[in-house]
């Protein structure tokens, strides 16, 4: 799938949360986008997905086997069956189970039982034991197993284009390290495009080829990451302000040490001294 953005703008109030004028996602890319909170991570998604109105522009989606072709996500639906997504978890219907939900995602996809099955074999290590088969409703799990749910709930119908939102939050090491493995996998086997934000940097870098640096709703830089090569320039970039600051302290401390310094050396005024005598 690729995804252009083209003069996108989104406000709230006086907050600007998008402002790019031209970007393009190329078929089979796998994008991190990074930036602090509010840079306008999850509101860019959203606009993508058409879960937001744009206050101006428009996002476009491409198949590679030209089924559409600069298609306007809020003109067509026809994009959807060939996208997954997961934001947070009122994505989930909570009051199913979880196999009961995939099934239900399943027929949705048109995708058979034995498909859908096949498909979750697939996720079982990530999974580890405490999801499929079990009689316990979504909103009755932990955060980390609602976001494994979420998570194969987007990949489950193998979609042309793959967005998550955070896919690290709640995940313990393990899975963490299993998603990875998963996102990398997928994106190599499949040819999909893929897009995740995080704030973690490291498992950022060490999963995507391209990097987006989101901040103001502006993307500031797109970084080619080849072998971890984008991590220095981020590091720099997001310890910036921490550096400002000490060199702010360092110099205050300065400043301070000399005015007593001076004070100290200052003569008693005759005055004083003729008290004194």
């Amino acid at each position: 799938m690729i995804i252009s953005i083209n003069n996108l703008h989104k406000k709230f109030g006086n907050v600007i949360a998008a402002n790019i004028d031209n970007y393009v996602i190329n078929h089979g890319d796998m994008v991190g986008l990074v930036g602090n909170n509010g840079a306008g991570k999850t509101t860019l998604f959203r606009l993508i997905l058409d879960l937001l109105k744009a206050d101006e522009g428009n996002v476009t989606f491409s198949t590679q086997d030209g089924l559409f072709t600069d298609a306007d996500v809020t003109s067509t639906e026809e994009w959807k069956h060939h996208t997954g997504a997961f934001i947070d978890e009122s994505f989930l219907i909570d009051y199913l189970t979880p196999d009961e939900y995939f099934a239900f995602l399943g027929r949705m996809y048109g995708m058979k039982k034995e498909a859908v099955n096949e498909r979750l074999e697939h996720f079982r290590p990530f999974f580890n034991g405490e999801i499929l088969g079990e009689k316990k409703l979504i909103r009755d799990y932990s955060m980390g197993n609602k976001q494994k749910i979420g998570i194969v709930s987007a990949m489950l119908h193998s979609p042309e284009l793959l967005i998550l939102d955070e896919p690290f939050n709640f995940l313990d090491p393990s899975s963490q390290a299993i998603i990875k493995h998963l996102l990398a996998t997928y994106n190599r086997e499949t040819g999909a495009t893929v897009l995740i934000s995080s704030h973690n940097l490291d498992h950022t870098v060490e999963v995507c080829p391209r990097i987006a640096l989101l901040e103001h709703g502006v993307i500031l830089r797109d970084i080619a990451n080849i072998n971890g090569s984008a991590k220095d320039e981020l590091d720099t970039y997001f310890d910036a302000p921490v550096q400002a600051a000490e060199a702010a302290e360092a110099a205050e401390a300065i400043l301070e040490k000399n005015e007593d310094s001076e004070n100290s050396e200052i003569p008693e005024s005759s005055e004083t001294t003729e008290n004194k005598e």
